[in-house]
């Protein structure tokens, strides 16, 4: 059995005002491609199918169209979709009826009264399948326990196993769907500043329990394992939504399985079919280079106009520097997406956080030291105060641990 593992599609998406429709026509061009080529059996999309709540309507024409043509190619599929924080709950659920008769199941809510609502049976590769297809949960849409204070972790692990439990006896893998922040999972730099990362929808892995073979996750925009668990992963949204992301390979995950057991999980590479540029690349440039730099750079070896943004250097004290970017950018096969005046201390602090693992590296005092540098610009470190405030602070917290 094999089932292909997707998430945060987003379409209807506009990236710095620029339209997105024919990125996502290519992606979903690919996608039926590989459904074929792979013989997949069941496509899963984790959340955040559209970008909005309210959709533009070229944005679900492409998903009901992908549909109709990933089914007619592979008329066994099954396709499962759940509503991410970014859809509408009704929406999803609007279509139901109709894309029943195309082999594929929507969940836009979470019903607390009803859970086996959540869960889809299926018969795969003459497997037995059961999808618990939870989609992102809201406080009000989970379970409260009445012997203890309710929490938003609490309720979250209530939801999954009063759905796991509704399940008959098992005859063959159980596959989990979730769209959530799970704690420990790296955030992509600036698409994600908007989500609720962090506060009351972060939560532990332990929310799944043990019943299940696979967990797909959507909501973190770079693929990775949760808890070092090869079983529970995001795979990522399959577009760049940022330019942090732009040195990213995108992915989908083709999970295999033979009877109850996961056999393995393997990317399946997303071509780019949009570049996306920083000029320069790291750093930033004064305006003279700059402008040079844009004006010997080649476009056209580009098969689609690349989203390009400058980093033009703080220091530049041109009042014209607008109108000499906008002559040297004349012409030019690109989509532009703006200017970023970057100072000296910020050059070194997005170097740091390309990959935002890297924040785990790093010393409590170094982490201080770049948080001023945000407020201060001017200066290299924070204050010896500010340090001996902190060193009072750590040890305070280490005497409490060490009573309790």
């Amino acid at each position: 059995m094999k089932v292909l593992h997707t998430s945060d599609w987003h379409l209807g998406q506009t990236f710095y005002e620029h339209d997105r429709i024919e990125e996502h026509q290519c992606f979903l061009d690919w996608l039926c491609d590989e459904l074929v080529k792979n013989q997949i059996d069941v496509l899963l999309v984790s959340g955040d199918i559209f970008h909005t709540a309210t959709p533009p309507a070229t944005a679900e024409k492409q998903l009901y169209t992908f549909i109709q043509k990933a089914t007619q190619l592979c008329p066994a599929l099954h396709i499962i979709i759940i509503a991410g924080n970014h859809d509408s709950a009704n929406r999803i659920e609007a279509a139901k009826p109709l894309l029943t008769l195309f082999n594929t199941h929507v969940i836009g809510r979470f019903d607390k009264l009803a859970p086996e609502k959540v869960v889809i049976e299926l018969t795969v590769a003459a497997q037995q399948l059961h999808v618990v297809a939870m989609p992102f949960l809201r406080s009000a849409d989970l379970p409260k326990p009445s012997d203890e204070e309710f929490d938003y972790q609490t309720g979250v692990k209530l939801a999954y196993q009063q759905a796991i439990d509704t399940i008959p006896k098992r005859k063959g893998p159980v596959i989990l769907m979730g769209h959530l922040h799970a704690k420990g999972g790296a955030i992509s730099e600036d698409s994600e500043r908007n989500l609720n990362i962090g506060g009351f929808d972060s939560i532990s892995a332990g929310v799944f329990g043990e019943q299940f073979d696979y967990v797909a996750l959507g909501h973190l925009h770079k693929a990775q394992k949760v808890a070092k668990h090869d079983a529970i992963r995001y795979c990522g949204t399959p577009l760049p939504m940022s330019f942090s992301e732009r040195h990213y390979n995108h992915q989908v995950l083709l999970a295999e399985f033979s009877e109850h057991r996961l056999m393995a999980v393997n990317p399946l590479y997303v071509p780019r079919f949009k570049d996306v540029l920083y000029i320069p690349d790291t750093g930033s440039k004064r305006l003279r280079e700059l402008c040079e730099e844009i004006t010997t750079n080649d476009f056209s070896q580009y098969d689609s106009a690349p989203y390009i943004r400058l980093r033009l250097s703080s220091a530049e004290t041109s009042s014209r520097f607008r109108a000499e970017i906008d002559a040297a950018l004349k012409g030019k096969a690109i989509q532009f997406c703006g200017i970023e005046r970057v100072t000296q201390a910020r050059d070194t602090v997005e170097d740091l956080f390309e990959d935002l693992a890297k924040v785990e590296s790093l010393s409590v005092t170094s982490l201080l030291d770049i948080a001023y540098r945000e407020l201060e610009p001017d200066e290299e470190k924070a204050p010896v105060s500010l340090h001996n405030k902190l060193a009072e602070v750590i040890a305070n917290m280490e005497e409490l641990n060490d009573e309790t």
